[in-house]
């Protein structure tokens, strides 16, 4: 499986995601909104993004010293895009008579605080600053990362925003050792490729030159490859100087008026220190065609050899990446799932992944068949189903995170739909599950029941990025 060229991508008349093309920018800044610098805390970066302190009520400690988390961040959107883009604050404690309702709403405040297409999101190394992507803000005009203060767990306020120069459809954000972010990046400042993967330090300036409150900007790699670069997934082995990331889609492509969706169907590896790409490894099913919609990758941790994952949306099957290699290898159907559901996309439509800290885990979920898989990979090339829990055809478990003591994965049921801009409407059911994660099993926890239809006074909300602490 080595490099092949690429850069048409793959064309798939499928319902997929992502968005954009407006025009570009032409300076690079960085906004800032409320609240300016930050201090960096130089804490070192652990497994699930470094060390944490237990601020304004968020976290203990079990009996084996791992963090419990206490609090939950759901980053979301009015779904009729009336009221702000917002930030959910939910009772996390399972002690609690209040665990599971949403104790705090933090709102976007204007301009640019609504349209946004909110996306991932992740806290930094120090738990104390929550990164937020708007997918879409570039069809506005606005900026499309978002930083919270989380100092004080229950009540984060917004500190300001920003937006790149080269790059837009911001995507997944990685924690730093430094406090900072890498950010995953989709598409051109025009929402085409190349993408790029943008950094931001502990202080949250750019990487680069800083002028004061503006910082003038560069984006990774310094000079990005022209043949599909579109970066969705990111994840990284600092330990063995490593980074994976994952080609995902054309982000314009997805816009009213495109042909078809352009899938990607390769992952980078990544000098991690340099921020350099290496090699780029093209992947192939085993009937031959490229693989369609390499959404995520993850890599394993412990394995010494810096294996990752990743996952084609739309041919069912699941990646083995080996880094020294450059190659990939089909290593699960995830159309042999059991129970089955028959879906109009084989496998049902794999989505984001996560790797418990045992390094002999994976979890995937399926947004058409409603299931969340864990697979064995004690065999990197031959994975094994070893539980799953259904919600039911079409429930649209996307975006999945694990607590920081591994014990519960929270899943929010919405991918994302374009609405009249676009072609891709993968709506879900808008709710969130906590699944209870052992070695060997999943099981969803009934006593939570958060709906984001239901939950708030202004109507029906679309739950997306995850955080906890």
């Amino acid at each position: 499986m080595t490099k092949a060229n690429g850069i048409a991508g793959t064309t798939a008349r499928l319902f997929l995601t992502t968005a954009l093309v407006l025009g570009a920018s032409t300076i690079a800044l960085a906004q800032y909104g409320q609240g300016g610098g930050q201090d960096d805390h130089g804490s070192r970066q652990n497994d699930r993004g470094g060390r944490q302190d237990d601020n304004g009520g968020g976290r203990d400690r079990d009996d084996h010293g791992a963090g419990v988390d206490k609090v939950l961040y759901i980053w979301a959107q009015d779904q009729a895009q009336v009221a702000p883009d917002f930030l959910a604050v939910i009772d996390f404690d399972e002690q609690s008579s209040k665990y599971g309702e949403v104790i705090n709403v933090v709102p976007l405040p204007p301009p640019g605080n609504t349209g946004n297409e909110p996306h991932h999101c992740h806290l930094n190394s120090t738990k104390t600053i929550l990164g937020c992507g708007g997918l879409l803000s570039l069809l506005k005009g606005q900026n499309g990362i978002f930083f919270f203060d989380v100092t004080d767990a229950k009540k984060p306020h917004f500190m300001f925003s920003a937006k790149a120069v080269e790059s837009s459809m911001t995507d997944d954000f990685m924690p730093l050792e430094n406090g900072g972010f890498l950010i995953t990046q989709m598409g051109s400042a025009d929402g085409m490729a190349p993408g790029r993967v943008a950094e931001f330090d502990g202080n949250m300036h750019f990487v680069a030159n800083h002028f004061g409150p503006w910082s003038l900007f560069q984006e990774w790699p310094s000079e990005p490859p022209l043949d599909g670069f579109n970066p969705h997934g990111i994840s990284a082995r600092p330990d063995l100087n490593l980074m994976m990331t994952s080609d995902f889609i054309l982000p314009s492509s997805t816009l009213m008026g495109s042909m078809g969706p352009v899938l990607r169907g390769s992952v980078r590896i990544w000098d991690y220190r340099e921020r350099k790409i290496t090699k780029t490894v093209d992947l192939f099913s085993p009937d031959g065609g490229p693989a369609q919609g390499t959404m995520d990758v993850k890599m394993l941790p412990k394995d010494p050899h810096g294996y990752g994952y990743t996952s084609g949306m739309f041919d069912g099957h699941i990646y083995l990446i080996d880094p020294a290699r450059g190659t990939g290898t089909s290593a699960f159907d995830l159309s042999t799932v059991k129970p089955h559901v028959d879906t109009p996309v084989p496998g049902g439509m794999g989505q984001i992944m996560a790797t418990p800290q045992s390094g002999n885990r994976l979890i995937v979920g399926t947004f058409m068949a409603g299931q969340v898989v864990m697979l064995d990979t004690t065999d990197r090339f031959k994975l094994k189903q070893v539980s799953v829990v259904s919600f039911g055809q079409n429930a649209g478990p996307h975006n999945l995170v694990l607590s920081s003591d591994d014990n519960r994965l929270v899943v929010t049921d919405y991918f994302l739909n374009e609405d009249a801009e676009g072609i891709i409407h993968f709506e879900g059911d808008h709710k969130v599950h906590i699944l209870k994660v052992t070695h060997d099993s999943l099981t969803e926890d009934k006593r939570f029941k958060l709906d984001f239809n239901t939950a708030f006074k202004t109507g029906p909300a679309r739950p997306h990025g995850i955080a906890m602490k």
